[in-house]
């Protein structure tokens, strides 16, 4: 029989594997290999294509009129009004560098789980516009290019010019990334007036100049979107775009021949992050002109909302999906599409003919086909009960689409012919979307088998452990044996589907976490029989009642995610739990009962606050401040009561005096606004490492000293927090702490007035523990402002502790940021526990037992289609509150060893039951 700890070790690691699940549901790749390439037979209209990407450029910030009425970037205005075609090009989740400069470059969506290597040394294994391209001169960040670079068929096809990494600092203007890439660019057709074989090669044809701008991005991270420094930044990347163009078509004597495309990878919201589908994210710019694109168009489309925003209303914007960027450049200089394309080439932006677009149409269509094609095939030759794409089978198969296509073109009913291949990307499409969700029924069910079988299971193991104390049994061993040979014969014929089918080799792990929770509990089936006993004897209507509340609140939780005011209206319902108390309860506890209303009221506040909030360093300070004069009146208070050590009352004071200290060095770092000083960084890095310790340090003797502890605990992360913040967030941990400590002492005092024993089992009334113990959890997500995405958490608050980028160190940082209420609620609640004179563990398994009930919401809440903002809303959704319960078993296992034994009287009591 496995013991707490093993169960909570076995919960971690399923939870970490089922992570990965909406991934391959809802997010598997239509990526074949093996493809026939395919292009247009009409002859290109360019030799030379100038890609320039602004990382992290918002469409708005560059189309709109700053406030004095005039252009932020004058001289793609004007190729908007006399020379080319605009529009918006809407990227998809995550809207991170490596998937936008991917979608971009090679017409395909990588997998959203690519966000988790686009800061590595990562080639892109699939073909692309520069593998395609006779030679490719890149320039910029050494985190893109390469990527290209040695992903490419031939790594000599692609030159990459990059600065080195420690160029890419937070701290000022980065600005100077964007003019060392045109100040190289310049270099490069330098050298060409004395290197006859550089010549020789720029002059070329199907050639591709990529200028990636990282000066954007960077700004808008460490100023955000809206500073001096990301708008001046804006007419910088113009500029130097112009000199460009310039400097072009110069070397080519304005043959005529280059077509330019400028665009951005993602864009970026208020806080100055990205990576989730809001707006401000997916909307970026696309700006085309020179050969083979079409002059501008007047609108004929009347009033448009979000052109006239910016001025721009009487041009007509066409609007493109992110990875129809590529097939434009291959159409434009005339190379095979990029075998995984999965980009509609965007005819509206051509200069052409109708039998040039209705040549490249086909051409487009026949690309996405083979693709359909070779997934067909895969699936065919692998799937026990094959069924083939109903629109692209029998009478319409895709050879009689082909020929028709071909017959139209040939007697020349190109505007047929076009109409038709359009209608044929389509089937494609739909059919790399319909043996992409081949397997949803299969692996929706085991997973969901797998989220109720956890769930059942904790609670059989709560229910025998701390509940039932003679559990009916079945025929024991007898039916045992019968159990475990069913769900060996059930096991084997699913994983030999799984291997007949070719499926990935983690299929074979989220079946066995079905079949393993399922087999558990057929085998105590006696220990649920035995407590649905013992909870009907007490009659049908209260069990009915605690089930229907606990359902209630946990969806309210999870209704929490979407809204985050639910939150302030749970807070200010549990403000009057006082007055549903006994008289005996409140008679002597009034100070204690005013004390938990007014926290209550204070700490909802924090969920009605805007999500996007502006820096402001008094607010950190004021929230220091709040922490070290309640902190200080915590350890009069308690050292008045003899409640806690001397040695203890020292090093509290220690930790106070070290607060103090990074409200200081918080404020001297921010003033500072050009760089962060190095003494500061130092002193900073060496108070959190120094401060962090001192949980380990002191623990307590006494078993009345757990406030001492508590205090310990809460009071080490404050110089972490304190220098992690931004904004409001001091402030809020400040409050959380004082409520969650009051809870405990509001709890303790009710179980004190009460009769109890050394050990008892569980009771209805601890329901409410656990469900409140959730509400805190939740809080401390989302009290900060987080509501869509963990995207939303401003890199501006890590750089007190670093400048220069490092993704690692920094999401380290900004999870830990994350991490540090759920610890002190953790601790918390772990003192709870033995306080009531339960198990330690009785309680939260408890938790564990119903947590799953929101993520089992979430994962059927979890879309790959609409709008960008609901789909990366949904999975991060999902990806919380996956995190939350290992992060939750993880921490709370943590502050166990932390905070040690305790119970709710001065005498030391056993709580241990044997496994």
């Amino acid at each position: 029989m496995l013991s707490r700890e093993a169960l909570l070790v076995i919960g971690v690691v399923f939870h970490i594997i089922y992570l990965f699940s909406i991934f391959d549901i809802y997010f598997t790749s239509p990526l074949v290999h093996g493809m026939r390439h395919h292009k247009s037979p009409v002859a290109p209209p360019a030799e030379r294509v100038v890609l320039i990407v602004g990382d992290g450029l918002r469409a708005d910030k560059l189309f709109e009129l700053d406030t004095n009425g005039s252009s932020r970037a004058p001289y793609l205005r004007n190729v908007i009004k006399e020379q080319g075609a605009w529009g918006i090009s809407h990227t998809r989740v995550p809207t991170e560098s490596r998937p936008g400069h991917v979608a971009i470059i090679a017409g395909f969506y990588e997998d959203v789980s690519a966000v988790t290597t686009g800061w590595t040394m990562n080639p892109v294994h699939f073909d692309s516009v520069f593998n395609q391209s006779r030679h490719t001169w890149s320039f910029g960040s050494p985190d893109i290019l390469p990527m290209f670079q040695h992903g490419a068929s031939d790594a000599k096809r692609v030159d990459a010019f990059t600065y080195p990494h420690e160029f890419e600092e937070f701290s000022g203007d980065a600005s100077y990334l964007d003019t060392w890439v045109f100040d190289h660019v310049k270099t490069l057709f330098k050298n060409a007036t004395q290197d006859k074989t550089l010549d020789q090669q720029l002059r070329q044809n199907q050639n591709v100049f990529f200028l990636h701008l990282l000066g954007l991005d960077t700004n808008g991270h460490a100023h955000r979107p809206h500073s001096k420094e990301y708008h001046d930044n804006i007419g910088l990347v113009d500029r130097g775009v112009e000199e460009m163009v310039n400097l072009i078509e110069n070397f080519y004597g304005h043959d005529g021949k280059t077509s330019y495309v400028f665009t951005a990878d993602h864009g970026m919201n208020n806080r100055g992050a990205h990576g989730d589908g809001h707006p401000d994210n997916t909307r970026t710019p696309i700006i085309a002109w020179g050969a083979g694109i079409r002059k501008p168009i007047l609108s004929s489309r009347g009033h448009d909302n979000i052109s006239s925003t910016w001025k721009l209303d009487q041009y007509e914007r066409q609007d493109v999906l992110q990875a129809d960027i590529a097939p434009l450049m291959t159409q434009l200089i005339g190379t095979q599409y990029p075998a995984n394309s999965v980009g509609q080439l965007p005819l509206s932006y051509l200069d052409a003919d109708e039998y040039t677009k209705a040549e490249a149409a086909f051409a487009n269509a026949r690309e996405i086909l083979a693709q359909y094609e070779m997934k067909h095939d895969e699936k065919e030759n692998h799937e026990l009960f094959f069924r083939s794409y109903p629109r692209l089978s029998g009478k319409y198969n895709p050879q009689s689409y082909i020929d028709t296509i071909q017959q139209l073109i040939d007697s020349k009913q190109y505007t047929e012919a076009e109409a038709m291949s359009r209608q044929l990307i389509e089937l494609s499409l739909e059919g790399l979307r319909y043996f992409q969700t081949y397997d949803w029924f299969f692996l929706r069910s085991v997973i969901t088998a797998g989220f109720v079988g956890w769930c059942v299971y904790c609670l059989e193991f709560v229910f025998r452990q701390y509940l039932v104390s003679s559990p009916l049994t079945l025929g024991q061993p007898r039916f045992s044996k019968v159990v475990h040979a069913v769900s060996l014969l059930v096991f084997l014929v699913l994983a030999g589907m799984i291997w007949i089918q070719k499926m990935p080799s983690l299929y074979y792990a989220y079946l066995f976490f079905p079949v393993f929770f399922w087999n558990q509990v057929i085998q105590n089936i006696g220990t649920l029989r035995s407590a649905c006993t013992l909870i009907l004897a007490q009659g049908v209507s209260k069990p009915f009642v605690i089930v229907t509340g606990t359902l209630l609140v946990l969806e309210a939780l999870v209704y929490s995610f979407f809204e985050r005011e639910v939150l302030s209206i749970i807070f200010v319902l549990l403000s009057f739990w006082p007055l549903m108390m006994s008289a005996k309860a409140q008679k002597g506890n009034i100070l204690l009962l005013v004390t938990w209303t007014i926290c209550c009221w204070c700490t909802s506040i924090f969920t009605l606050l805007p999500v996007e909030k502006d820096a402001d360093i008094m607010l950190v300070v004021y929230g220091g401040l709040l922490g070290l004069a309640l902190g200080l009146g915590l350890v009069w208070l308690l050292n008045s009561q003899n409640r806690i050590e001397t040695r203890g009352t020292w090093l509290l004071l220690t930790q106070l005096a070290a607060n103090g200290l990074s409200i200081v060095l918080v404020y001297t770092t921010t003033v500072n606004q050009e760089k962060l000083p190095l003494v500061n960084q130092i002193s900073n890095w060496i108070l959190v490492v120094t401060t962090s310790a001192y949980p380990f340090i002191y623990r307590g003797k006494s078993d009345q000293d757990y406030l001492g502890r508590l205090l310990t605990i809460c009071f080490a992360f404050a110089p972490l927090m304190t220098l992690l913040s931004v904004s409001y967030e001091m402030l809020f941990y400040v409050s959380l702490c004082t409520t969650v400590l009051v809870w405990l002492e509001l709890e303790r005092s009710l179980y004190q007035g009460s009769s109890k024993s050394s050990v008892r089992s569980l009771k209805s009334s601890d329901i409410r523990a656990i469900l409140l113990f959730l509400f805190f959890i939740n809080v401390g997500f989302f009290g900060t402002g987080n509501v869509a995405s963990m995207s939303s958490f401003t890199l501006e608050s890590v750089y007190r502790f670093v400048t220069m980028f490092n993704p690692f160190l920094m999401g380290a940082l900004l999870i830990t940021k994350v991490l540090i209420p759920f610890f002190v609620i953790s601790s918390v609640f772990g003192v709870l526990t033995t306080s009531l004179d339960l198990s330690p563990f009785s309680l939260f398994l408890g938790v564990v037992a119903i947590t799953d009930v929101q993520t089992i919401n979430f994962f059927y809440f979890v879309s790959d289609y609409g709008s960008w903002l609901e789909i990366g809303t949904s999975i991060s959704h999902f990806c919380i509150a996956e995190l939350f319960i290992i992060f939750t078993i993880i921490l709370f296992l943590l502050s166990r060893w932390l905070v040690g034994h305790l119970s709710s009287s001065t005498q030391t009591k056993q709580h241990s039951k044997s496994q």
